[in-house]
């Protein structure tokens, strides 16, 4: 199926040559029969030659009546211009086409009407010199009669020809279904109609409201009025949503394929159009189906911050426009940038915002949004319309490469910095690093880890051998020079105590590899357990705690712990009868 918007000047035949291709009355309202004007969406379709399906959103021409057209035309991927010949080209005929040119529709037709009433050749040229110089460029014209039915066929023909030339959509990208109507279908409850765009919907799915983020449910889907348990892009759908009242949707809300994306209150544009310095303060952005207005901070010459009333479902890279009701204008086309812009609260910070948005093209780019923002979230991202190809550094974090480089560096000298001032404590606490490196997250500290430093109970430290305060220092010398002859009695608690040696102490002299510690108020030198096994060795295998006590020359509170820390090195082993051999 394809989907194409009709465009154009009130009373110029729009509806009429709906009617006429399709057979259908696309006006839904009794008193738009009655007045013989469009005054809301209509929607109709029919079989073209080539057997596809073309359906038409067929949208209201007068000026009041503008923000219903605009909701017609946004989701819609290609437009039929229509223009009368008695009457030529007229202000909504330049609105509208303002309009598909604002939102970047780069697909159409020219249908010039009521060809049995003038020469259509003065309004097809002029009408087509107007197109040329738009996003829609040079189109095929067609003049046609919806009342005789003069070149009907010639009008379907090009019909087939511009659906030949549309993109495939992606059926497998997230599914943003905005919404045109909303009713309620007795014994079925709410139903809502809009133009999928991309995507594909299945009875059972799960979707979003973008209002309010809640999740609904697919109870069934119909298009071209005809049941369906499933639709791909493009095409016209109706959804019946279960349990769902009808006054949680509205035209401008959207249905989202969950987790996809980023409802944004605040997004950076670039508008082509008025100069950004003079718009207006307050404008109204028109975006899919929805109208919301915004509030207008200029940053560039061409690119603006926009406040908007209520948050929209917005990806980098999307089209909208930019309409001041009050004058009846469209003040220009909009190209999304960045829909989670950074706060400009510096002096300054306006003036290099817009330098750094004056980069940016509105294509999604991983690299660049790293680059950008250093680190982000990769569902974050992914919510942007940013595609992440790359794992995560830690957690679901991804980094720009050289900033993530030079946190490994800063933290390096941040393990080493709180050494210096706590030398006695065993390690920084995660915490604290993440403070100084100012993460978001303590795993993007864990992450960081690498050798010369290891993340051990909470805290990150050197590998290496540190150098011990000078105090710690001196009185493990004086255990070197005291105990070194007698490498396997230890201090009792009071000499270590008159040495300084309280359990802080104690144990920054282990962590440096100064001493070892046996048990509470036991400690050796470090280098006791290869002459410890070579002297048990010696001894007639298996040895008791005793033996292996007189052996060493010891006491049972230096043996019994020093013989289970060999155990479990797996040096010794212990026998059941609690007797020990050396092993290997």
């Amino acid at each position: 199926m394809w989907v194409v918007a009709t465009a154009g000047h009130v009373d110029h035949g729009k509806s009429t040559l709906v009617r006429a291709l399709t057979g259908m009355e696309p006006d839904r309202w009794a008193e738009e029969r009655r007045r013989g004007m469009t005054i809301d969406l209509g929607f109709a379709w029919t079989t073209l030659p080539s057997g596809g399906t073309v359906a038409f959103v067929d949208v209201p021409g007068h000026e009041r009546f503008v923000p219903n057209m605009l909701a017609g035309v946004g989701p819609a991927p290609a437009a039929l211009m229509v223009v009368a010949a008695d009457e030529g080209w007229m202000p909504q005929s330049a609105e509208h086409l303002a309009a598909l040119h604002a939102l970047g529709v780069p697909y159409g037709l020219l249908a010039v009407t009521r060809a049995d009433l003038a020469d259509p050749g003065p309004a097809m040229a002029q009408a087509r010199e107007e197109i040329a110089a738009t996003s829609l460029g040079a189109v095929e014209a067609v003049a046609v009669s919806g009342l005789t039915g003069a070149g009907l066929p010639q009008l379907r023909a090009a019909l087939d020809r511009l659906a030949a030339r549309l993109p495939a959509p992606g059926d497998g990208g997230p599914v943003r279904l905005w919404v045109d109507r909303s009713f309620t279908i007795r014994g079925s409850g709410t139903v809502v109609t809009g133009t999928l765009g991309a995507g594909r919907l299945r009875v059972g799915d799960e979707l979003e409201l973008a209002g309010t983020g809640e999740t609904v449910r697919v109870r069934g889907l119909q298009t071209l009025g005809a049941p369906a348990t499933e639709v791909t892009a493009v095409a016209r759908v109706a959804v019946n949503l279960r349990g769902t009242a009808r006054d949680r949707l509205t035209r401008g809300d959207a249905l989202l394929s969950p987790g996809r994306f980023h409802r944004t209150e605040v997004v950076d544009v670039r508008v082509a159009g008025d100069e950004a310095a003079q718009l207006p303060s307050t404008l109204t952005l028109h975006v899919g189906s929805a109208a919301v207005p915004v509030r207008v901070r200029p940053l560039g010459a061409d690119t603006v911050r926009l406040r908007l009333a209520r948050p929209l479902p917005l990806l980098i890279g999307d089209r909208a426009l930019l309409r001041d009701p009050g004058r009846h204008h469209v003040a220009g086309g909009v190209t999304v940038l960045d829909v989670a812009p950074p706060p400009l609260v510096r002096r300054g910070a306006a003036v290099a915002r817009a330098a750094v948005l004056a980069g940016l093209d509105g294509r999604a780019d991983l690299a660049g949004e790293l680059r950008r923002r250093l680190l982000a979230r990769s569902a974050d991202l992914t919510r942007m319309g940013v595609p992440v190809d790359v794992p995560p550094v830690g957690g679901d974090w991804l980094a720009d490469p050289e900033h993530w480089r030079g946190l490994g560096v800063r933290l390096v000298q941040e393990v080493a910095r709180h050494g210096r001032e706590h030398p006695l404590e065993p390690g920084a606490p995660v915490e604290v690093l993440r403070q100084r490196l100012a993460l978001p997250d303590r795993a993007l500290v864990e992450a960081l880890v690498r050798p010369p430093l290891r993340l051990v109970g909470g805290r990150v430290t050197a590998a290496a051998v540190d150098a011990l305060p000078a105090p710690v220092a001196q009185a493990v010398q004086r255990i070197r020079a005291e105990y070194g002859h007698r490498p396997f009695q230890a201090p009792e608690a009071d000499r270590l105590a008159d040495l300084g040696l309280g359990p802080r102490e104690i144990g920054a002299a282990v962590r440096a590899g100064a001493l070892l510690r046996l048990a509470e108020n036991v400690v050796l030198l470090p280098d006791v357990l290869d002459d410890a096994v070579r002297v048990l060795a010696g001894l007639p295998q298996p040895f008791t705690l005793s033996a292996a006590r007189q052996a060493l020359e010891t006491t049972r509170r230096v043996a019994v712990p020093l013989l289970e820390l060999l155990d479990r090195r797996g040096a010794t082993r212990r026998l059941p009868d609690d007797a020990r051999i050396v092993v290997g």
